[in-house]
């Protein structure tokens, strides 16, 4: 884990590998966002910006010389884009450059970040980005090559860094790169090595050394004796039992009326498709299918480190979908837990039936508020693209978690639930079926979520498209495991706690 700290000494003489300063496009080019810079460095560097091919658009980073004026080696450049019009720039945009510029800054040992952070908003949102920038996913690599390294140290410069809130911004700015980045591992896990009873093992070892989190695993025989049909007919295919884990955390003085909140994560820890096989290019990502579980644990642990003031019960809900001698079919009906049948049309549908069986598990145990999150549906990429999860359910609880996201700076956007929709999953024999046309695929399992949380306060999250990076890196993130959900759901949970 990259060190980080906070400083308020002036940036020209701080001694490091690497300065990072800000540039933001303008009107007439490129302009050098640091007032603490020699004047003559930065109408040098704005000068010449067109001959480096330096524009100040958004992640785009640049390293120029630091010449005798400064003490630190390189000069490190990094975009904005363009200001507001008010002439500031937003906590994301700052995230994001920050994090650009960790992640640019591989095997260097030490970086000093004075960025434009006037405030402790801005302030917390670069420190966040610089952590979540500085991350490397090496767990198979062979050769251990010290310039793929993350790097050393940050030292985030600014004027705000004796502030007791300054100082809390980097402890939960800890917290929350831990998270993310424990998330992104599990996601990037070879499935051979992350499968539905090491995934339990790995909560286990998460929580062992947080205090207040205590985690009940179920094995695929408890599944089939406590009536878990969901996950019980989506595992039967595989030589690797499902399980649930169930983790939860409450505050030492939780009120005994206190809110209750559920969290519940797909784990499918790799998707063939079943007998409803996917061809093999669509299989190439399918160990990400668990990325809804992994971003529901990363938050789990992040609650209980920084001992929010709600109580929380998270639902990990795994399984491998594999098309063995005794997988489930198509037309097979299941009872999920509590009652419900289902009739499988499709067994690459199988992500929304384990979901079930921890939904109605949730609403049992009486929680006042649940919100899922699953790599659900393809349509919810055709629809929102690869980088915007899609949010449906109670409209209230709903515009909640668009609104926390919108404040963690992670792309989501409403979806409706028209009713009219409803008869695309009837079904003939049973009390619903797990699929339905393509047209309206993401809403289509946002409904038959919803049939398994009668009248809970509830809302989903489809994260297919944005928790696995399949491109370039961007901002803060990485190719491969992203940790979507994780700052969407901590900041939720910490705005309930805050009521």
């Amino acid at each position: 884990m990259t060190d980080l700290s906070l400083s308020s000494k002036n940036p020209i003489a701080v001694r490091a590998d690497a300065l990072v300063v800000a540039t933001a496009k303008t009107s007439d080019g490129v302009a050098i966002v640091a007032d603490h810079l020699p004047a003559e460095l930065v109408t040098e560097i704005e000068a010449i910006a067109p001959q480096l091919g330096i524009t100040g658009a958004r992640d785009e980073v640049r390293k120029v010389p630091a010449g005798p004026r400064l003490k630190a080696d390189v000069l490190v450049l990094t975009g904005l884009g363009e200001r507001a019009e008010d002439g500031t720039f937003d906590p994301e945009t700052l995230r994001r450059a920050a994090g650009a510029a960790t992640r640019e800054l591989s095997g260097v040992a030490s970086a000093a970040l004075s960025l434009p952070a006037t405030d402790d908003a801005e302030l917390a949102a670069v420190v966040e980005g610089a952590l979540l920038g500085a991350y490397r996913f090496d767990r198979y690599r062979s050769n251990d090559d010290a310039a793929e390294e993350p790097v050393g140290s940050v030292e985030v410069l600014t004027t705000l860094a004796r502030g007791a809130k300054a100082k809390l911004a980097v402890e939960r700015a800890g917290v929350v790169a831990d998270a993310v980045h424990a998330a992104r591992d599990l996601v990037n896990a070879a499935p051979n090595e992350l499968y539905p009873a090491t995934f339990a093992d790995a909560a286990k070892a998460a929580a062992k050394d947080v205090k207040g989190l205590k985690v009940t695993v179920l094995d695929d025989k408890q599944l089939a004796a406590g009536g878990y049909g969901g996950l019980t007919a989506v595992g039967q295919g595989s030589s690797r039992g499902p399980r649930l884990v169930k983790m939860s955390y409450a505050p030492a003085k939780a009120a005994k009326d206190a809110e209750r909140i559920a969290l519940v994560g797909k784990g499918i820890t790799f998707d063939t498709g079943g007998i409803s096989l996917k061809p093999s290019a669509s299989m190439e990502t399918m160990k990400s299918d668990m990325a809804g579980a992994a971003a529901v644990l990363g938050t789990m642990v992040a609650v209980a480190r920084l001992g929010l003031p709600v109580a929380v019960t998270a639902y990990l809900c795994l399984a491998e979908n594999m098309p063995g001698g005794n997988a489930q079919r198509p037309s097979d009906v299941i009872t999920i837990y509590g009652g419900k049948t289902v009739e499988v049309l499709n067994t690459d549908a199988e992500g929304r039936v384990v979901m079930a069986d921890g939904l109605a598990s949730a609403v049992e145990d009486g929680h006042d508020v649940v919100i899922d999150i699953a790599t659900l549906t393809g349509a919810q990429m055709i629809a929102l693209g690869p980088y915007t999860a899609g949010v449906m359910g109670t409209e209230s609880v709903r515009d909640e978690v668009k609104a926390a996201a919108d404040a963690a700076g992670e792309l989501v956007w409403p979806m409706p639930l028209p009713e009219e929709l409803r008869p695309n999953i009837k079904s003939k024999v049973a009390d619903v079926a797990n699929s339905g046309p393509r047209t309206g695929g993401m809403l289509n399992a946002g409904l038959f979520l919803r049939t398994f949380v009668s009248d809970t306060p509830w809302a989903h999250l489809d994260i297919a498209g944005p928790s696995f990076n399949e491109k370039g890196a961007h901002g803060y993130t990485a190719p491969g495991g992203t940790g979507m959900g994780v700052r969407t759901l901590l900041t939720f949970l910490e705005g309930r706690g805050a009521r």
